[in-house]
């Protein structure tokens, strides 16, 4: 665990780099264009880093390495941390010790994700990173306990990505729409959502809202099978809810959320086949 130190890299490591790229001279503009391709190096774009990150420009090579063998030391593969810096080129210039250990010690020690799992979870949710500990991690951490994130149900490396989202504007809204545009108590929602923590991560102008009032409106539904299926959200009303709806509604088949969409294309057109054939039968 990283409580225990096994992130900390060698010392000697970045001082080798360092050495490989600037040890040999003092001049500057050597020095710059040697940062730039060591950027390449990474894959890390360097003239978005710039634009991004101005203070990149006169930053040393060696906190550029410094950052990078931390990364590396979780696990990461180096194409992975050179993906993670160039979405996030402000990471360039961090400090390792003050700014990502405390982030990769709230993930081990806060919600015991294990040191396996941490480059999991960094991969998944890069946003982790840049995000403080005190004023944004934890703070979610203890709302999303409140919902029933806890024990069993406890944040994993599967769903750190809801630790990246503002309390106030982002998941409190969400759980609102969802007692107050379904008429579920603050107990039914929390359940949903601990089923289907992706729903936390939905826009209620772009996913939530459509897909009820389809739902509701089109497909004659009751509030309450979301209830019981809250993944129904987590699936493309273009591409898959309505193609479907389509296709029972001209064959006149009545089938739940969860079988109507949790299958495959292929095993919904066999059943679809299977009941149009039966219904045929009894006729």
């Amino acid at each position: 665990m990283i409580a225990r130190c096994s992130l900390f890299p060698p010392p000697c490591f970045s001082a080798v780099r360092i050495r490989c790229f600037a040890g040999e001279t003092s001049d500057t503009g050597i020095l710059f264009r040697e940062k730039l391709i060591y950027l390449q190096d990474l894959n890390v774009d360097p003239h978005k880093a710039l634009r991004v990150n101005p203070s990149l420009r006169s930053a040393p090579i060696s906190s550029v390495v410094s950052v990078e063998t931390l990364l590396s030391s979780t696990g990461l593969s180096r194409p992975a941390v050179g993906r993670i810096l160039d979405m996030f080129p402000d990471l360039l210039t961090s400090d390792p010790e003050s700014e990502i250990l405390p982030v990769l010690r709230f993930l081990s020690n806060e919600i015991s994700i294990s040191e396996q799992d941490i480059p999991k979870s960094i991969s998944r949710c890069p946003r982790l990173l840049i995000s403080s500990v005190d004023y944004q991690l934890r703070p979610a951490l203890t709302f999303l306990k409140t919902l029933g994130f806890v024990g069993r149900d406890t944040i994993t490396s599967r769903n750190t990505v809801l630790l990246v989202s503002n309390v106030e504007r982002t998941l409190i809204p969400k759980i609102e729409y969802l007692e107050e545009g379904l008429g579920f108590t603050r107990e039914e929602v929390a359940k949903m959502v601990v089923r289907s923590p992706a729903l936390l991560t939905y826009s209620v102008d772009n996913n939530l809202v459509p897909k009820v009032e389809f739902f509701i409106e089109e497909m004659r539904g009751d509030v309450k099978e979301l209830k019981r299926f809250p993944q129904y959200f987590s699936f493309s009303l273009e591409r898959k809810i309505k193609p479907r709806h389509r296709l029972l509604k001209e064959h006149g088949i009545l089938m739940p959320l969860s079988e109507m969409l949790k299958v495959s294309d292929g095993q919904f057109n066999h059943w679809l086949l299977e009941l149009r054939l039966r219904s045929a039968e009894r006729r």
